[in-house]
């Protein structure tokens, strides 16, 4: 994989709403790059889960701990040399701004697709914490990405071949 001149390891954050394929994506990423993977889901506080799996959303209060925990994790890493994908659903611009504090070589992702794909996707998936009910919660919060330079969107309902290759073209862009 080429690197960065720069002796901080590279940091990509796969977000987007719950169902867009950040998991799915983040071990590619894994498996093509030797990237670490991360799922931001598993840095999520126990109360958080729970909360979720009622079907109540998280709220701004909810989240800033996980992101805390989410850079605390990329800064620990990077301070190790070790490239790193996250998935994190970033879906604020405030989050992003938090996210970036941990790291100057981070490159997000945003894994794009509309509200009835995602929908569709969310229905197929078993035994995941977060209710597809949540979704609209999601899309209400998500804040453009498009005016943002180091933000990447890609359309995750072309053929997953073309969503990896939009992907490594990004990675190698970057670093």
């Amino acid at each position: 994989m080429p690197r960065s001149t720069s002796t901080i390891a590279p940091v990509v954050i796969l977000m987007g709403v719950s169902g867009c394929g950040k998991s799915t994506f983040g071990r590619f990423l894994q498996k093509e790059q030797g990237y670490v993977f991360t799922d931001g889901d598993d840095l999520h506080p126990k109360a958080n889960i729970e909360k979720m799996s009622q079907g109540i959303p998280l709220d701004d209060e909810d989240r800033w701990p996980w992101l805390e925990a989410i850079c605390e994790h990329v800064s620990r890493l990077e301070k190790a040399d070790t490239p790193l994908v996250v998935a994190c659903s970033a879906l604020k611009r405030s989050y992003r701004k938090r996210l970036r504090s941990a790291s100057d070589q981070m490159l997000f992702i945003h894994l794009m697709a509309d509200r009835d794909e995602i929908s569709r996707r969310l229905s197929q998936r078993p035994n995941h914490f977060m209710p597809p009910d949540l979704l609209a919660s999601q899309f209400e919060a998500l804040e453009p990405t498009n005016v943002e330079s180091d933000v990447v969107e890609v359309d995750v309902t072309q053929h997953m071949l073309n969503v990896e290759r939009a992907i490594l073209n990004a990675v190698q862009d970057r670093y």
